[in-house]
């Protein structure tokens, strides 16, 4: 019988995988198998040095902007192990046993190995597998599971449909990531001028310009500087009113002058005498309907969400353990729709889903496909709820604190497309005597899927409109009034706005979009601020997004055209050596343009902030149990005797008065120590530890 190992992408997925085939270990099908796990990536491109002939590692190592843009035929690609800091302990971690497990178990008599991990529209699950293949040195036959979901069905299914991947380069998924991969290396180019730049002009921040970030953050700083240049010129203009508050308007052509708009009250008052009090006439009633609207991307989910407090790194964390505990669908889908067998799948459980989100059963009644909603094509599908449903919202908070917000969200925005039509009466009429006033207003007749959810609404960018009466009394006259607007002020970046704006340009998919704003959004080299879905820029925010003006990297045009070229080399309608090339002509073009733009910093930011400069503890030089150390001459503010250095060094304990960080006198006592922080020794006063009470 043929013997698999089952290679998953994590702990979690192997869990899933083992409970679907009944065990770590088994028979299924007509194979036998073991499952192991990796750990996401655990191999990475090397330094740019590392990776060319040893003539070029100086030029390669540099950052001078006089060694660019790279010859990228010069690069090996080769990889290395991941070396990572233990966040918990401070030890500095190696994927190189988890390789070296990996290595030893293929060589216990496999067959082929099943590439298990993530079907990602990026082709990131196959790069990654193929990374670890590629370490262990495997040769063998490899085979490729294609899940939609970590369901048992959906596992089952994949383990019966493998498909032989053994040439990777005939493999269009891996090429595509593999492309992908190398691109966004080659692209540190970018961050080497626009850093150095920078920092040539004052300005010590690194600035990270890449595929998405350089389109957000020009976007953002856009937006930022037309409010703070926002200057409010009000306008008058005559407008009619019937009693019932129905306004009648002219329709305002295109471009910046409107011959009925006057900059002056006085002005207006001239063309307002020329009105009079008129009849409303050709009152007109139409039965419209309205579909529900489209089932919710990663993007769209976590920007209805921002404003209730949860950032996009907490949606995407939250989702993907929820996803691993099957609540809800694979988070990385590019679809806006599911498919006829995912639709049926679901329909059973539709009215517990409806219990769990407090929707009534009643309105919905509509529980066949939409061919709107449900199509022959696609993968993963759109985000949805899973199979497993959780007995209350409120317990998902478990999986993180917006838990409950996602899958009530999420749920009912699927329930509403099992929703009737939202029907409403859509109204118009103009005035007698001047014919060219409308008014137009809708007037709901039956809400239905409204009533569930209304996700045009939710995901809808807020825009300034004006009121118009829903009342269903027209006239029967309209009075002439002063109406008095303003030029709008432009909107506040939020993350439904950057969302919005990257789905119209269509730049990237819905879960890179969201994975791109959380990464851009934490830490201490963060660009951005995230606040209640308000977008805000860090000092590194700035300077990077003004060393981007007028560039390619960050026109949406071109990172558009980036993405489409990543699915033609995944279709081998295009070679990767042709998309690395779009590299270097990005790099070319932009370069100089960035250095201009430095020269741009200080009169845009100002001078840039004097970092001070950190007080440097005295060392000392001493002999401590037969070896010559070095440690610092103070601890916690206290400067040690001579006394005290003579007795620390013999080893003895030492006793001074110091004081604590909430200001309080106690006596420290200890001595001179070897110890570990952050994975790094030293020696040093080390406090005895407080003696139990």
């Amino acid at each position: 019988m043929t013997n698999y190992l089952i290679l998953t992408e994590k702990p979690s997925a192997a869990a899933n995988f083992t409970k679907a085939l009944g065990g770590k270990t088994g028979v299924f099908n007509d194979f036998t198998y073991k499952i192991a796990n990796l750990r996401g990536h655990v191999m990475t491109l090397k330094d740019p040095e590392a990776m060319v002939a040893e003539e070029l590692k100086k030029q390669y190592k540099s950052w001078l902007v006089k060694h660019l843009p790279w010859n990228l035929s010069d690069f090996s690609w080769a990889r290395t192990y991941i070396r990572q800091r233990n966040m918990r302990t401070g030890k500095v971690e190696s994927t190189k046993k988890l390789i070296d497990d990996l290595k030893k178990e293929s060589k216990s008599g496999y067959d082929a190995i099943v590439i298990a991990t993530d079907t990602d529209p990026s082709g990131e699950g196959e790069l990654l597998a193929w990374e670890a293949l590629d370490a262990i040195g495997w040769r063998g036959q490899v085979l490729r599971a294609n899940f939609m979901d970590e369901s048992v069905s959906g596992i089952q299914k994949a383990m019966h449909q493998l498909r032989d991947v053994s040439d990777k380069m005939a493999d269009g998924e891996y090429v595509k990531g593999e492309s992908r991969n190398r691109w966004d290396f080659a692209s540190m180019q970018l961050t080497r001028i626009a850093t150095t730049a920078a920092k040539k002009a004052g300005f010590k921040v690194v600035a990270r310009e890449g595929r998405l970030k350089s389109v957000i953050i020009w976007r953002v700083y856009q937006q930022l500087d037309a409010i703070k240049n926002y200057v409010k010129t009000p306008y008058f203009e005559v407008k009619f009113k019937d009693p019932a508050e129905h306004v009648f308007g002219r329709v305002t052509p295109q471009g910046d002058v409107i011959p009925w708009r006057f900059a002056t009250k006085e002005e207006a008052e001239i063309d307002f005498s020329q009105y009079h009090k008129t009849d409303v006439i050709n009152e007109k009633h139409q039965t419209r309907t309205q579909a529900p609207g489209k089932l919710l991307d990663l993007a769209g989910l976590a920007s209805i969400l921002a404003p209730r407090g949860f950032s996009s790194k907490e949606v995407l964390s939250t989702y993907q353990k929820m996803y691993e505990a099957q609540i809800v669908s694979y988070p990385r889908t590019e679809d806006k729709t599911v498919t006829p067998e995912q639709f049926n799948e679901l329909l059973p459980l539709i009215d517990q889903i409806a219990d769990v989100v407090g929707v009534d059963k009643m309105l919905l009644t509509h529980r066949s496909p939409r061919k709107t909603h449900v199509k022959s094509q696609g993968a993963h599908g759109a985000n949805r709820p899973g199979e497993n449903l959780p007995k209350t919202t409120q317990s998902l908070v478990k999986f993180g604190a917006s838990g409950p917000a996602i899958y009530d969200v999420l749920a009912k925005n699927y329930l509403a497309m099992l929703a009737e039509d939202y029907v409403y009466d859509h109204v118009t009429a103009n005035l007698k005597d001047y014919p060219e006033f409308k008014t137009a207003f809708n007037r709901p007749l039956k809400m239905n899927f409204k009533l569930v959810y209304d996700s045009q609404k939710a995901i809808k960018v807020e825009e300034e409109e004006e009121e118009n009466s829903t009342a269903s009394q027209l006239g029967p006259q309209a009075r002439p009034y002063l109406h008095e607007g303003a030029n709008p002020k432009p909107q506040t970046p939020t993350t439904k706005w950057i969302m919005a704006f990257l789905e119209k340009h269509n730049v990237g998919t819905g879960a890179t979009r969201v994975s791109t704003l959380s990464e851009m959004s934490r830490g201490i080299k963060a660009m951005l601020t995230e606040t209640r879905g308000k977008l805000g820029l860090t000092e590194t925010g700035q300077v990077s997004a003004i060393m981007v003006k007028d560039t390619w990297i960050a026109s949406p045009k071109i990172t558009k055209r980036l993405f489409e070229m990543m699915d033609q080399v995944g279709q081998f309608d295009m070679t990767m050596d042709q998309v690395l090339d779009s590299v270097t002509k990005v790099v070319e073009h932009d370069m100089p343009i960035m250095l201009d733009n430095a020269e741009q910093l200080e009169t845009l930011l100002g001078k840039p902030k004097q970092v001070p400069k950190k007080k440097v503890t005295e060392k000392m030089t001493g002999l401590f149990k037969g070896e010559e150390i070095t440690f610092s001459h103070e601890w916690s503010g206290h400067i040690f005797t001579d006394d005290e250095l003579t007795k620390m060094l013999n080893g003895a304990e030492i006793s001074f008065q110091s004081k604590s960080k909430r200001g309080k006198i106690y006596t420290a006592t200890g001595k001179l120590a070897k110890q570990t922080f952050k994975g790094s020794t030293f020696y040093g006063f080390k406090l005895n530890p407080k003696a139990k009470k």
